[in-house]
């Protein structure tokens, strides 16, 4: 599989959003784009959701590398402030 990407906006920051819908083949790459103000969060808390509360925090720049996920829609993201994006990359 070749390597593929894409970016993920939450329009309204405290609702969650998939990252898609894509099989993972290889480990997957997420970054906070460098433009966002505010605070992302990263995961899933077991009922398809994430939030400030139990999500993995990711300033702007801030970068994670997930070697196990099998699809973009095991993970979700929200954000502090509205409009705000990560950008994802399969290495596969």
């Amino acid at each position: 599989m070749a390597a593929k990407s894409g970016v993920t906006t939450v329009t309204t920051a405290g609702t969650a959003v998939s990252l898609g819908s894509q099989e993972v083949q290889g480990a997957l790459a997420i970054c906070a784009v460098s433009t966002n103000s505010g605070v992302m969060y990263v995961g899933n808390d077991g009922a398809g959701d994430v939030s400030s509360a139990n999500g993995y925090e990711m300033q702007a720049g801030n970068q994670i590398v997930f070697p196990w996920i099998s699809n973009l829609n095991d993970l979700y993201v929200d954000s502090a402030e509205n409009g705000e994006s990560v950008a994802w990359l399969i290495l596969g």
